[in-house]
Parts: C-alpha cells; structure tokens; sequence
C-alpha cells in the first residue's frame, strides 16, 4: 500500500492513503482530533472513575493514540492495558518519518514511541510498570474478544464509506459484548446509520462537540445491569 506523509492544519503529521482518497487523521489537525475524542473523551473520562483500565483500540495505525494515552499512566499511575488490532502494520521508515517526537510530543517521548512500533506482535510486552501494550496481528473480523472485558474502545477505523465491513451491526454487537457494563466506546464518527447500530448493539450514545472540523463525535455507554 502506497503511503504519503502529509502536514495537517495543527503541524502535525498524517497519513495519506492515495488507493482510498482517505488520510489516517483528520487533515484539520491529527494530534488535536486524537486528543479532543479519545484522550478527552475516553480516556480521561474512564480515568474518572477507574485507575485500571484494560483498553482496546481498532487501528494502530501511526501509534499516535498509544502515545497520547501513555503519559497519563506515568503520571498518574494508572494500570493501563492496551490491546491494539492492526493488520497492516507501517515500516519503521514511515514511522520515524512522521517525526511526532519533533512536532507534537516531549521529546524524551521519542524512544517510548519507537518502542510501542518496535514491540511484538500478539503478546504483552511492558513498556513501564503502568503500561503494558498488546499488539494484534488481526482484523476486528478475526479477532474474539473476550467478553464484558474493556473499560475502553478507540474505535479509530477508516471512515464508514471506506472499511464498511468494520462499521456493521455484526461488529458493534461483537464490541459490546467485549465491553463491561459502565465502559465505553468513543469515535469520531457521527454518522446516524453508525449511532443506530450502536443502539441496535446495546450502547446508549452521546452526541459529544466534535474536534476541528467535525460538528460532533460519538460516545457509546454499555448500561450498568
């Protein structure tokens, strides 16, 4: 897969995927879209109430989610569990050349980032005592989860009109049976066909502002039985 690297509005760096007209981030700012819907809105939002969270992501993609998320369990000695699916991992040669150490991250965060590419693939691998990182070699399709497990989702997948097949009710259902009662998903689709296979699933669903450039984003909640 042809990948271009390419500058969004916050100087942050994306991912350019020519074959589907689609960037990894939103070209409005990838490190502001990253952190307004899944660091604020998930991860802090868990971290409320929970200092252990197991967490899934879908899609790996640059790593720049993990990297956000990892700072919050050094510092507030959070047990964080951090399962990845990914099945098209990128080249080191891509990752170094989106040069987040430079542009969007602390510095002394550029051997950490390098780490979470460099870890093996389908085992834990602890990157700190708080922060251990699983990497899955599979699709969503592929991947059983186990059950009432997650506190957290990232649901970072390619928009709903290019991966379709990981936007269907069969794929919610299948996360909301992986979710704990009380966890959540959080995305930045809004899409009303995707808030109604969430409900169709079992989560209730906030409407949350959006990041730059998007009206609104998506927070679904398994119910508490």
């Amino acid at each position: 897969m042809h990948l271009e690297i390419r500058q969004t509005k916050d100087g942050s760096y994306t991912l350019y995927v020519p074959e589907m007209n689609e960037h990894y981030h939103s070209v409005h700012g990838a490190l502001q879209e990253s952190q307004h819907v899944f660091i604020k809105h998930g991860l802090e939002h868990v971290l409320n109430t929970r200092k252990d969270i197991k967490l899934l992501e879908v899609g790996f993609g640059t790593g720049l989610n993990a990297i956000l998320s990892y700072p919050f369990a050094l510092a507030q000695k959070a047990f964080i569990q951090y399962d990845t699916l990914e099945k098209f991992p990128l080249t080191m040669e891509v990752v170094e050349q989106l040069q987040f150490d430079k542009v969007i991250l602390n510095p002394e965060l550029h051997d950490v980032f390098l780490q979470l590419h460099r870890a093996p693939w389908n085992e834990p691998f602890e990157i700190i005592p708080y922060f251990t990182l699983q990497k899955i070699h599979e699709t969503l399709e592929e991947f059983v989860p186990p059950r009432a497990y997650y506190d957290l989702i990232y649901f970072d997948a390619f928009a709903p009109e290019k991966q379709p097949e990981l936007w269907s009710d069969e794929m919610f259902a299948k996360l909301f049976q992986a979710t704990r009662p009380g966890g959540v998903l959080v995305t930045y689709c809004a899409k009303g066909s995707f808030k109604r296979s969430l409900k169709a699933a079992g989560f209730e669903v906030e409407a949350l502002p959006g990041p730059p450039g998007k009206r609104e984003m998506t927070r679904g909640v398994r119910p508490v039985e």
